[in-house]
């Protein structure tokens, strides 16, 4: 049984998420700040994270930013802020879905549901996606039957992208979760790897697969049916 935090400061949409997710089959657990929900997460196991943002004590923005450097748990924000430059400021904190207040609590269930999954195939050994198979044992890219092996690094970004297709991971994101925290390179070698990944697609000739730039947010993988 999956276990999700439920953090917000108002009592009424902690019992309106967790009457829905409850009744899906998740055991749920709640906080009302960033503060508690650390202390849930320091005893609990939690699977995702339903995350409001404006909160007392510390707010969903530090919440998220502290989380996610130290844990890989999906988060998803569900808040009254919908503006453009604050959906923004969230993925580059790492959020993997973002809702807006007034919400449709099914539609944060069906979320949800869609995010765990696509956790559990990100922590898998293989992933597979439009034409593409790639295997975390070997480091090798099949397309129509035909291997390759690519260098680690383009390996688990590549694993990355094809965990999570249609996801948009700002490079910040990947030179954090690739590169690690301590990398003192620039985001630039986040796009001369995507370049170089983008050339052996075309050379395993992958009609389905593409890695796309997204407009000063960063890059997603696509895949056409």
């Amino acid at each position: 049984m999956s276990k999700i935090l439920i953090v917000d400061d108002d009592l009424a949409i902690r019992k309106l998420v967790k009457a829905f997710l409850q009744q899906e089959g998740f055991a749920t657990f709640e906080a009302a700040n960033g503060e508690e929900a650390m202390d849930v997460l320091a005893n609990v196991k939690i699977d995702l994270v339903v995350l409001d943002i404006m909160m007392p004590v510390m707010d969903g923005w530090d919440f998220c930013r502290d989380l996610k450097k130290t844990m890989d748990i999906p988060v998803i924000i569900v808040s009254a802020k919908g503006e453009v430059a604050e959906r923004l400021k969230g993925f580059q904190l790492g959020t993997d879905d973002y809702m807006v207040k007034p919400f449709d609590p099914m539609e944060l269930v069906m979320r949800v549901k869609a995010l765990l999954k696509r956790y559990r195939i990100e922590h898998s050994e293989t992933v597979q996606v439009g034409d593409l198979t790639i295997d975390r044992k070997t480091f090798e890219m099949t397309v129509g039957g035909q291997s390759a092996m690519i260098p680690p690094k383009e390996f688990e970004l590549l694993f990355k992208f094809a965990s999570n297709p249609g996801h948009i991971f700002t490079r910040a994101q990947l030179i954090e979760q690739i590169w690690g925290v301590d990398y003192e390179g620039d985001a630039r070698t986040v796009d001369v790897h995507v370049k170089r990944l983008r050339e052996r697609l075309e050379q395993q000739r992958s009609d389905k697969v593409s890695i796309v730039t997204i407009r000063n947010l960063g890059y997603r993988l696509e895949v056409q049916p």
